[in-house]
């Protein structure tokens, strides 16, 4: 149940952002309005961490990839702009709670390099997480 409460806190966290954005989820039907902005989200789990011996503790991680698409053709402020209120959300150290489980971000998010996208322009920002987990 623990990536089930990851995601729950991070997109939870995502959704509260304003103004708000559509939003394109994973495995949940989203079709693009013709000339609006909109992003998708996506949890990339990385290999759990065993930071102690035995059993009863391990660390989820990974990245919380967040991709904003907006229409070409109207400069890169407006992505900009949405990118650095996603990483003012995460900031580094940012706690999030999902049922027993606390989702922590370890690292400034990562604005990367915006490029064309079919008839978008997408920037992609980065979020680095970690849970503690004991059971």
């Amino acid at each position: 149940m623990s990536i089930i409460s990851v995601r729950a806190a991070l997109e939870g966290k995502l959704n509260g952002i304003t103004p708000a954005l559509s939003t394109a989820w994973e495995n949940v039907p989203f079709t693009p309005v013709s000339g609006t902005a909109y992003q998708a989200a996506y949890v990339l789990p990385a290999d759990p961490a065993n930071p102690t011996m035995g059993t009863g503790h391990y660390r989820e991680q990974g990245l919380f990839q967040v991709s904003l698409f907006y229409p070409l053709q109207v400069g890169t402020s407006t992505a900009a702009t949405r990118a650095e209120a996603i990483r003012t959300a995460f900031k580094r150290g940012t706690t999030m709670t999902s049922g027993s489980i606390k989702v922590i971000v370890t690292d400034t998010p990562h604005i990367g390099q915006g490029r064309v996208d079919g008839d978008r322009w997408m920037v992609p920002v980065g979020i680095k997480w970690k849970a503690e987990v004991f059971v």
